[in-house]
């Protein structure tokens, strides 16, 4: 498929997507199709054609940048509805038993800040939130992960990360990944409207001593780090 033919369905997705809600998607796709299609404007000799071709993407910019600009209203907007201290060598705090009731066959869509994902249990902590979003959220289509790159062993994070592409996408939920290094925050947007700021992102639970205990598969009899964390609520 060309670079035109393939940014044009790129962003007839987006176009669908951005109306029925699906605005995490809707971003993507745009930023996608737009890049296709730059592709192929840079090599078009016909300076009328690419004049209009430039002025049709620019109308695709302004939509992605629209999102943009809902995403992050939303991000900064609205209100605590729950907090939470955990503290140190605390149990029962299972992913489902924090945040779990807002996690609903409402939420479409899903974005996840989570800087760290180069170790096994970060990846088994992905997994199993991953796990609590597709039973609770039934009507699940997207995921978002922004993380850093693992600089030691990239090509395993990789690989990791596309294992865990390919499981979802069988299950209908498309799942993109971007890497920036510079990230920070850890948190949750969730399309229902709720964000979950937890301190030490997935990762604030201690490994179970001695490996095979009570607690090794099943979270809410890990001990925990301290962290605290916030439920917010945003507006609409």
């Amino acid at each position: 498929m060309s670079d035109a033919m393939l940014g044009k369905a790129l962003l007839i997705r987006a176009v669908e997507c951005d109306q029925s809600g699906r605005i995490l998607e809707a971003q993507t796709l745009y930023q996608d199709g737009i890049a296709q299609l730059m592709s192929f404007v840079h090599s078009e000799p016909d300076e009328v054609k690419k004049k209009g071709f430039l002025t049709r993407i620019k109308e695709y910019i302004d939509r992605a940048d629209a999102i943009k600009a809902r995403v992050n209203g939303k991000m900064m907007l609205g209100e605590v509805v729950t907090h939470l201290s955990i503290e140190e060598n605390d149990t029962g705090n299972d992913y489902d038993q924090i945040f779990g009731q807002y996690m609903t066959d409402k939420t479409i869509e899903i974005m996840l800040e989570e800087p760290y994902l180069t170790q096994n249990y970060q990846f088994q902590n992905l997994i199993r939130f991953l796990e609590l979003a597709v039973t609770n959220c039934k009507h699940l289509k997207y995921i978002r992960l922004i993380t850093k790159k693992d600089t030691n062993n990239l090509d395993q994070q990789k690989t990791n990360l596309g294992q865990i592409k390919a499981d979802l996408e069988r299950r209908q939920i498309a799942f993109y990944i971007k890497y920036e290094d510079t990230l920070h925050d850890r948190k949750i947007f969730l399309s229902n409207g709720y964000i979950i700021k937890i301190g030490r992102g997935l990762h604030f639970y201690k490994a179970s001593n001695p490996m095979y205990s009570i607690g090794l598969t099943n979270y809410k009899y890990r001990k925990c780090l301290q962290t605290d964390v916030d439920i917010w609520r945003t507006t609409k």
